[in-house]
């Protein structure tokens, strides 16, 4: 698979991705508007149309507006914890066995098959062959949901690095995450870098999180949480330095 560009990696920045990028990328999840605003022209995006893109989240509940901050609303709080749980996986020692999940029904509709996967995919197992799922056993706390049409089982392949090999490429995953990573550590505030920050989140959340013994040298997938985290770090402070200056 070819190595994709910064801007393929990215999500489209729309006044409304670039709010949800910011907020979600910061605790408290919270920015005066002046600050958005200026962001968003980093994009092109004019300061009446991020405005108006404002205004359309507070009527829809994805933010509260209090004074001149933005909060995110209620629901996009539970996507943010969900996000910050699968940007950082925890990993446990890692003792040989793997989770096998095998798909047991079939004649299902597309959209139930879709759910399916993108639920398999989320929680890090990737597709031996078609309804046949594996993932190395060595995460925590990300346990799959009741699944009626599935049936799970414990297993210790012979050659766990050629399934590794077979089921992730893991060559491909590394090279990405090093040009987002070069994106996000650069000094200045840039639409380069807000858009690897977005780039990262997306990217950690594909992260296999496998264990140490199946990893090649020099995995980046540390460095790169690292590096989001010094960004969100830097953002927040930001955000509160505006807040104060905001006030009377």
């Amino acid at each position: 698979m070819p190595v994709r560009t910064l801007a393929e990696l990215a999500p489209p920045m729309t006044a409304r991705s670039v709010v949800l990028s910011l907020l979600l990328g910061i605790r408290p999840a919270r920015m005066p508007g002046r600050e958005i605003t200026r962001i968003g022209e980093l994009f092109g995006i004019a300061s009446s149309t991020m405005r108006a893109a404002l205004s359309r989240m507070v009527a829809a509940g994805d933010l509260v507006s209090t004074d001149s901050m933005y909060l995110l609303g209620a629901r996009h709080l539970e996507r943010q914890a969900l996000q910050e749980a699968l940007v950082n996986p925890r990993r446990t020692p890692f003792d040989g066995g793997w989770d096998m999940v095998v798909v047991v029904v079939s004649g299902r509709e597309a959209g139930a098959r879709g759910a399916l996967r993108m639920i398999l995919a989320e929680h890090r197992y990737a597709e031996l062959r078609e309804g046949v799922w594996m993932r190395p056993a060595n995460l925590a706390g990300h346990d799959l949901p009741p699944l009626d049409e599935v049936h799970r089982f414990t297993t210790v392949p012979e050659n766990a690095d050629a399934l590794v090999a077979q089921l992730w490429e893991l060559d491909t995953w590394a090279a990405e995450a090093r040009l987002v990573l070069a994106a996000l550590t650069v000094p200045e505030q840039s639409e380069a870098r807000f858009m690897a920050a977005a780039a990262a989140v997306r990217h950690l959340r594909t992260d296999p999180a496998l264990p140490d013994e199946l990893l090649p040298e020099n995995w980046p997938a540390d460095e790169l949480r690292w590096a989001y985290d010094d960004y969100r770090a830097q953002f927040a402070e930001l955000s509160m330095r505006e807040e104060v200056e905001d006030k009377p």
